[in-house]
């Protein structure tokens, strides 16, 4: 099993295989000995990328991320009837709607309320595409985050008028075609481009 780890544009990978390198320029360490939070952020300060090798990644994975406040979020992509995505510009990148798990939620349930508080548009859930993880220091809270994203794969129930919830900060929401999807990809964070890899594995 691999898992990835992102701290921005920065992938960290637990997996037992060399091959598994993110990027050719990938920064290979042994994690069998164990890992500090501390160690791997002064290693991503010079490397882009980061290859932990070991017999369980699994357990050096869940070990790693032991060191971090785990939070929960949900949220996907929609599309309408001319099979069209929704995306939204975000502090200046595209982006697909989710937002944090409030208690006694499901995700499922999140997913379906923050697409429609980001954009105004009501979807209904068809399949779980992946779950990504990115890493962050949340300073409010004084506190290293890991993030556990669920993603979903809608379809739109009803037409609506876009509109971009501005206090998250967001500026537009937009249908793209797939064409406009792969354009907007370039700009926009690895995550997201993992969420519509899923989609395009169907």
């Amino acid at each position: 099993m691999k898992h990835i780890i992102y701290f921005t544009d920065k992938p960290v990978v637990f997996s037992s295989e060399q091959a598994d390198a993110a990027t050719s320029d990938a920064f290979i360490i042994a994690g069998d000995e164990g890992l500090l939070r501390t160690k791997v952020l002064k290693m991503l300060e010079t490397h882009n990328s980061i290859l932990i090798i070991s017999g369980d990644p699994d357990q050096t994975f869940s070990d790693f991320k032991s060191e971090f406040a785990c939070v929960g979020a949900a949220g996907g992509v929609v599309r309408n009837e001319r099979g069209e995505w929704l995306m939204m510009s975000r502090r200046g990148r595209w982006d697909f709607p989710k937002g944090h798990v409030e208690p006694g939620e499901t995700c499922e349930e999140t997913a379906v309320r923050e697409i429609e508080e980001e954009t105004a548009v009501r979807g209904e859930i068809l399949r779980e595409l992946c779950r990504t993880w990115h890493a962050y220091y949340f300073e409010p809270n004084h506190r290293w985050e890991v993030k556990c994203t669920c993603w979903y794969e809608l379809r739109q129930v009803r037409r609506a008028d876009l509109k971009p919830q501005t206090e998250e900060d967001i500026t537009s929401v937009v249908w793209c075609t797939e064409d406009e999807v792969r354009e907007h990809l370039r700009n926009t964070f690895p995550t997201i481009r993992c969420v519509a890899e899923a989609m395009w594995r169907k």
